[in-house]
């Protein structure tokens, strides 16, 4: 059994050897950032310089933590590493960048540790055990400082986005409200947004205060994924409006919408907060005011409705509602007036709505709906007339105005249904 008090002076002899070697070791670590992990380099001297002064440091409180048998996990972070964290939340280094230097690093030093022990020590056992004291001290020490210098490039860049954003906002609400295009130009420049083009506009929100906090990095997050679903022409311009909420606009190089499953991914793989409207796609400046015009709209209508409708909504789907009216008590009057009965809100009901809903949508084939619904043309039928003799009434009679209401009642639910 080795004596604890022998391997504590091993690794604070290497621990000192290495320390003569800070310098030495910072110059090494900048370039292997530089091959491995270009994004912390960039080929700015200023950010190069405090890049050497946190490994420096960083370095040279390591060695004083095994040299003098200093308890890691009270370390606080050396202050160059706390603000070339902040320089990178600046510049849009993403933080998993900074999160691999760390452990990049730690690999790097455990070798030369590793390095310097088998130059000095001869018994293996000693070597061992003093290797796995320092890996164990490395991580505490690590995992100690990169939870500082992560909350404070998340702070930061929390606190840069706010600034920029607040600046973007004041343009674009100016932009929102002007009557012509002459402003483009300017207004372009600013943002770093084209307005000519075609435009697809999307207000996003948490419906409640986010557990894990960050809530515009959430948002910012579910708008690239959105972004992966369409043609875009550039980087989509996003606008807080407050701290739950934001505006997104898409430029597009041809006028589409995401197709409904790869919303209902992305949504599925955000927080359970999210939501999400969609306007129509709009060409030019007007185009851009349109489209989110449409959105707002829409998104009055979801708040109203609750958390029960659907997460995601689109303009074509439930626009004609959200212009006539953003009373929701009388939209579901006015959906109990087509339905009837058929607007009850339990799983028998839903079926029949559902059923109704494809095979108009396919045109009254029931062999085209049977096919979409995977289920047998026979069922298809029997549904239909089922819905039909709930109605009370062939829908053949105000066609438009039953699918209209079976849309409503597919995205905004219990909402405008009645009870059982």
């Amino acid at each position: 059994m080795l004596d604890e008090a022998v391997v504590t002076e091993a690794v604070a002899r290497i621990a000192a050897g290495l320390g003569e070697r800070v310098g030495e070791l910072t110059g090494e670590m900048v370039q292997l950032y530089a091959t491995e992990l270009p994004n912390l380099v960039n080929n700015d001297e200023s950010v190069v310089s405090l890049l050497a002064a946190s490994l420096f440091q960083n370095l040279d409180t390591a060695m004083r933590i095994f040299q003098h048998g200093i308890d890691p996990t009270r370390v606080e972070a050396p202050a160059a590493a706390m603000e070339y964290a902040r320089r990178l939340a600046q510049r849009g280094t993403p933080v998993i960048d900074l999160i691999r230097a760390y452990y990049l690093g730690q690999t790097a030093i455990l070798n030369h540790a590793l390095a310097e022990g088998r130059d000095q020590i001869r018994d293996p056992d000693l070597l061992g055990a003093m290797m796995q004291r320092a890996l164990t001290g490395a991580f505490a020490f690590i995992d100690r400082v990169t939870q500082q210098v992560v909350s404070a490039y998340q702070e930061e860049r929390d606190r840069w986005l706010l600034n920029r954003s607040a600046v973007r906002a004041a343009r674009v609400r100016e932009l929102l409200k002007g009557g012509g295009g002459a402003e483009a130009a300017g207004v372009e420049t600013s943002l770093g947004y084209r307005l000519r083009g075609t435009h697809l506009a999307m207000i996003v929100w948490h419906a409640v205060e986010p557990a894990q906090g960050n809530a515009l990095g959430a948002l910012e997050s579910v708008t690239a994924a959105v972004a992966g679903g369409l043609p875009t022409s550039g980087q989509p311009l996003l606008v807080p409006a407050d701290e739950r909420c934001a505006w997104v606009w898409f430029p597009l190089e041809k006028a589409v919408l995401p197709e409904e499953e790869h919303v209902r991914r992305v949504l599925d793989s955000a927080e359970s907060t999210v939501r999400l409207v969609l306007g129509d796609p709009g060409e030019g400046i007007d185009g851009f005011r349109r489209s989110h015009r449409q959105a707002e709209r829409v998104h009055a209508l979801a708040v109203t409705a609750g958390e029960q409708c659907e997460r995601a909504l689109t303009f074509r789907d439930v626009g004609t509602i959200a212009l006539m009216t953003s009373d929701l008590a009388a939209t579901r009057s006015w959906v109990a007036d087509i339905l009837g009965p058929l607007a009850t809100d339990d799983e028998q009901h839903e079926r029949l709505r559902e059923t109704l809903l494809v095979f108009l949508a396919t045109g009254g084939s029931y062999t085209a709906a049977a096919a979409r619904l995977t289920m047998h043309k026979n069922s298809v039928q029997y549904r239909v007339r089922k819905a039909e003799e709930t109605l009370g009434r062939p829908i053949t009679d105000n066609r438009l105005d039953v699918e209209l209401a079976l849309k409503v009642c597919q995205r905004l639910g219990p909402a405008v249904l009645a009870a059982p």
